[in-house]
């Protein structure tokens, strides 16, 4: 059984969250949450937060055995971009896009 959790709009940028989701796919969520606990950066923090979230979603489901879950994968969508602008030279300005992810994490049962 799938166990689903979403984060929305969170304000850092899609791909550097794939690096790090990418490094917690396939692996049992012990493993998971001790790669993320020790990875410096501010991806892992949040991909760390919906993971316990994932794990709270779990127990609350009766059928569900929490010990033998892994991630089975982490989807990183771009979400809205808050459009600035950054003031040049000679009266011209240079567009700066300050981009959001919607992350979905997927814990299954192995």
């Amino acid at each position: 059984m799938e166990i689903v959790a979403k984060a929305k709009a969170m304000r850092i940028s899609p791909m550097k969250v794939r690096i790090v989701g990418d490094l917690i796919k396939r692996k049992n969520i012990n493993e998971a949450l001790g790669i993320l606990e020790f990875t410096p950066r501010k991806g892992a923090f949040i991909l760390k937060k919906l993971l316990d979230s994932a794990i709270g979603n779990a127990r609350q489901k009766k059928y569900v055995d929490v010990d033998t879950l892994y991630v089975k994968n982490v989807v990183v969508n771009e979400g809205p971009a808050l459009k600035r602008f950054l003031p040049r030279a000679m009266g011209r300005a240079t567009p700066i896009r300050k981009r959001m992810s919607h992350i979905t994490l997927i814990l299954d049962e192995s």
